[in-house]
């Protein structure tokens, strides 16, 4: 008979671990969307600028991140998302570049903005 192997536990492994980014939160965008509305490459790119823009000291500005369909499906709109958006569920819709500012700010749960 031979031996089994034997599987030694390394440390790391034996708990899960809380770690926190040097980055913003993530902001998730539909891919379906983005494609599917005119304005797509517009809006995407305004994302793009407008998170490197609103960076904290200290931080890194946030990802813009395409995902798979959130299943809302707007005719002319694009769906975006954040983490605390979706833990009040709720999405953004946004038609064109011109409303990206005020999209992102509704995604941090700011109503005024």
């Amino acid at each position: 008979m031979s031996e089994k192997p034997s599987i030694s536990k390394s440390p790391n492994s034996a708990s899960p671990m809380i770690v926190r980014s040097r980055r913003a939160a993530p902001v998730l965008v539909c891919r379906k969307c983005l494609k599917r509305s005119d304005d797509g490459r517009d809006v995407r790119r305004a994302l793009k600028s407008e998170l490197k823009a609103n960076k904290r000291d200290g931080t890194k500005p946030a990802k813009l991140i395409v995902t798979g369909c959130f299943g809302l499906c707007p005719k002319q709109s694009i769906v975006i998302a954040s983490g605390a958006s979706l833990a009040r569920q709720e999405y953004v819709l946004v038609a064109d570049r011109d409303q990206v500012p005020r999209a992102l700010a509704l995604l941090d749960g700011k109503p005024g903005a």
